[in-house]
């Protein structure tokens, strides 16, 4: 059985940093991508960071381009968000999710994690 397990989180002043986790397990990813979203209070939720297993290609949500780092441990099948000069408004759930290739949607989730970023 495919899970993502998260782990990170919690609380922080504006301008500190967190780092997310996600580890994978249940079937071999290396072909997948992996995305980081997340949900705040009464919003829909929205793209963060993707990247792939293997090639390296990453992509950011321009409200986060120069603060946030997604980065792979192939090793360790875990992915990371590292989030820096964070802003309240970075304040929400944050889920990790698997892309299977040449699929639209993603495919598997993470449980979610909370993130409160304190003004």
């Amino acid at each position: 059985q495919v899970q993502l397990v998260q782990s990170g989180g919690g609380l922080v002043q504006a301008g500190g940093s967190l780092r997310l986790s996600c580890a994978a397990s249940g079937r071999t990813f290396s072909d997948y991508a992996m995305g980081w979203f997340r949900q705040a209070p009464g919003k829909e939720r929205e793209f963060v960071a993707r990247i792939r297993w293997s090639g390296g290609s990453v992509y950011y949500a321009d409200s986060v381009k120069g603060r946030f780092t997604i980065s792979r441990d192939n090793a360790k099948n875990t992915v990371y968000l590292q989030m820096n000069s964070l802003k309240p408004e970075d304040t929400a759930v944050y889920y990790c999710a698997a892309q299977a290739p040449l699929r639209k949607s993603y495919d598997y989730w993470g449980q979610g994690t909370q993130v409160t970023v304190s003004s």
